[in-house]
């Protein structure tokens, strides 16, 4: 086991290159920190392999016996984990009334389930320390669900909720946790997306609006967005605060996504029909 010192042990999930939570790893090393930075897949963060700062871990967050290998590695090697943040996540666009349920599944799966899955393996550790933070990447679709990405903004609802849930469970511990809400950030969530929806049997019903629902699955590459190391280096600088916020939002369109969220029902449908109809 490494020696103990006072600089954090971060663990985070989805650190595939070209990402938010690559964007993250990079960030908080820049910050001293200890970096585990994982994937579905090691060559995914073939770019990292080479810099010293990072402790690099293959984690399906599907699978409960990866996610204990891994968080048993981390403990074997650092004595600890101060920072969990949960960022793997896919996007899943279509219909909601044609989707395949396989396609609900896959991506509350990963979303939500994934990410208890780590926090569940991870707490018991902070536990002990009476110390640590989770952080818990969400979404301002949450805060005003459109048409095509239902599945998607209700996972991240859920997340929000079971976040905010965790916050009060467990500050007896000793444990923070913080609610990290992006706007539009520049991501490689924008290709599978786009991977995603070419696997979508063709739509019924929807035909007329294919070509709508098409363009929301290319929304994050084609609308203006924060780039990844902007929005982390902001994340990464309120996360490390000695008082963390338990809520925040970031990256482009956050402050539009936030007046709409107090809006009457009414106003957000009728702001958001016209903006489909272009």
């Amino acid at each position: 086991m490494e020696s103990q010192d006072q600089n954090p042990v971060v663990l985070i999930t989805g650190c595939s290159q070209g990402g938010i939570g690559q964007a993250l790893a990079r960030a908080f090393a820049d910050s001293n920190c200890k970096v585990v930075a994982t994937s579905r897949c090691l060559s995914s963060m073939s770019d990292l392999q080479q810099d010293p700062r990072f402790y690099l871990q293959e984690l399906d967050v599907l699978s409960e016996q990866s996610v204990q290998h891994v968080i048993s590695n981390v403990i074997h090697k650092f004595g600890r984990v101060d920072v969990l943040v949960n960022n793997a996540g896919i996007l899943c666009v279509g219909p909601l009334a044609e989707l395949p349920l396989s396609a609900f599944e896959n991506t509350f799966n990963t979303n939500v389930f994934g990410s208890i899955r780590v926090v569940q393996a991870v707490v018991p550790h902070m536990a002990c320390k009476k110390k640590g933070r989770i952080v818990n990447i969400g979404s301002v679709s949450a805060l005003v669900p459109g048409p095509w990405a239902g599945v998607y903004t209700a996972t991240k609802a859920a997340l929000h909720a079971l976040t905010d849930t965790l916050r009060l469970e467990l500050s007896h511990l000793g444990i923070d946790v913080i609610n990290v809400v992006p706007g539009a950030v520049r991501s490689n969530v924008g290709k599978s997306a786009v991977a995603s929806y070419n696997r979508m049997p063709e739509w019924n019903l929807y035909k007329p609006f294919e070509e709508a629902i098409r363009e929301r699955a290319y929304f994050s590459e084609r609308s203006r967005t924060t780039p990844t190391d902007v929005f982390a280096k902001d994340t990464v600088k309120k996360i490390l605060k000695k008082n963390p916020p338990a809520w925040f939002s970031t990256g482009h369109y956050s402050t539009i996504f936030g007046i709409l969220y107090y809006l009457p029902i009414f106003v957000k449908d009728f702001i958001i029909r016209k903006a489909m109809r272009g």
